[in-house]
Parts: structure tokens; C-alpha cells; sequence
């Protein structure tokens, strides 16, 4: 196992390793590992939650979640309702992916 993962960059050494008696396929054919794509895909993300434009906490939302959904859930989050202290927010900055900054 050990000479495979390192025969992409030192594959005449562990071509050496390799060799047994009627290896079909060579430590430089050996295709490697498979990636499973499916595991790579979140449903949930983490955004950063700034209010007055200082970081003040993070939100989960869902992956596929719209600029309105996002703004929703930041203005209901525990920490916006703590610091805001009743106040409306005047602007909601939504950066997909990214963070929302809610002006107060």
C-alpha cells in the first residue's frame, strides 16, 4: 500500500516494491483510489455574521438557501437578536457563500 501512494512521485522506486511474480498491473497503470463524489457535497454551510461591520458570530443555512432565506435567518440568530437589543436592522449585506453583515 505504501509503495502506491507514493508512486506518483517516486514511481522507479516503487515500481521496484511493487514487482511480485505475475503482477498484472504496475505500479505505474495502478489507476489509485476512486473518489466518491457524493461525499464531497454539503447541505449545510457556515456563514460568517457580522453586525456594524465586526464579526459578531456564524449561521448554518442550507446550501441552496436564497439571499432572502439567509437574511431571515441571520436576523432571527440568537447573537443578531442579543446585540441588536431591539433595534431594526437598516441593511442586510448577503455575500452567498460568504457572510452577511447587518447594519444597525
Amino acid at each position: 500500500m505504501c509503495s502506491t501512494l507514493s508512486a506518483r512521485t517516486s514511481p522507479l522506486p516503487c515500481g521496484q516494491i511493487w514487482v511480485t511474480p505475475r503482477a498484472v498491473v504496475t505500479c505505474s497503470t495502478w489507476p489509485g483510489p476512486e473518489v466518491d463524489e457524493s461525499a464531497l457535497v454539503k447541505s449545510e454551510i457556515e456563514l460568517v455574521l457580522q453586525i456594524n461591520g465586526k464579526l459578531r458570530g456564524a449561521i448554518q443555512v442550507s446550501a441552496t438557501a436564497t439571499k432572502a432565506e439567509i437574511e431571515q435567518a441571520a436576523v432571527a440568530s440568537d447573537t443578531f437578536v442579543k446585540m441588536a437589543e431591539g433595534a431594526a436592522p437598516k441593511k442586510v449585506i448577503v455575500v452567498p457563500g460568504r457572510l452577511v453583515n447587518i447594519v444597525v
